[in-house]
């Protein structure tokens, strides 16, 4: 008895393997349509929400604890230290995020106005973070407040989408309005002929 599976040749795939330059650049549309997603839009104004919160209550921690006398409380160090982490940590996530996105849109990104505003912002916000300390950290704290300029940001990204979807909306409209009108020219046409 023979092996009929040995005798026959190996099946090949004559599918092209797939290129480095093209796993890249299948990477960067992926990373370009979740940066410019919905579900990144709220995902940073999450962060935002977070990062606020963490900062007043650095500040209303800080005031209490001077208000009260209670500084060399056993709570009130690590508390601080804690809102400064997560200050740290989502300073350095919107870092991150601008990378991506300078990675995914390359030079492009800076074409807006907004962008490079929120650049600025990102960047001042993590050298402020990791670099300053004692009064000029309660100073800087406001400073990054301007990190609420995000939210404006997303707002105008998302009204911008919504206008280039209302834009092609428009554009489909008039085609169907066209193409409703020439049919009817054709069913008029049809209809006087066999009258």
């Amino acid at each position: 008895m023979t092996d009929d599976h040995a005798a026959q040749p190996l099946l090949h795939y004559s599918a092209s393997p797939v290129t480095f330059s093209q796993r890249w650049s299948g990477l960067r549309r992926r990373a370009q349509h979740y940066l410019a997603s919905t579900q990144k839009h709220y995902l940073i104004l999450l962060l935002v929400g977070v990062d606020v919160i963490a900062i007043l209550a650095e500040i209303l921690i800080s005031l209490v604890a001077c208000e009260t006398g209670t500084k060399n409380r056993p709570w009130v160090d690590p508390a601080l230290e804690a809102s400064k982490i997560v200050g740290l940590v989502i300073s350095s996530l919107f870092l991150v995020e601008l990378l991506a996105s300078l990675w995914a849109f390359g030079w492009e990104l800076f074409s807006s106005w907004f962008h490079c505003f929120d650049t600025f912002v990102i960047l001042v916000s993590f050298v402020i973070d990791v670099l300053a300390h004692g009064v000029l950290e309660d100073i800087a704290s406001l400073v990054v407040m301007l990190r609420l300029w995000r939210v404006v940001k997303i707002v105008e990204e998302m009204s911008v989408g919504a206008e280039e979807r209302m834009e092609e909306l428009e554009a489909q409209v008039e085609k169907l309005e066209r193409e409703n009108a020439a049919l009817g020219q054709q069913l008029r046409a049809l209809e006087a002929g066999e009258v």
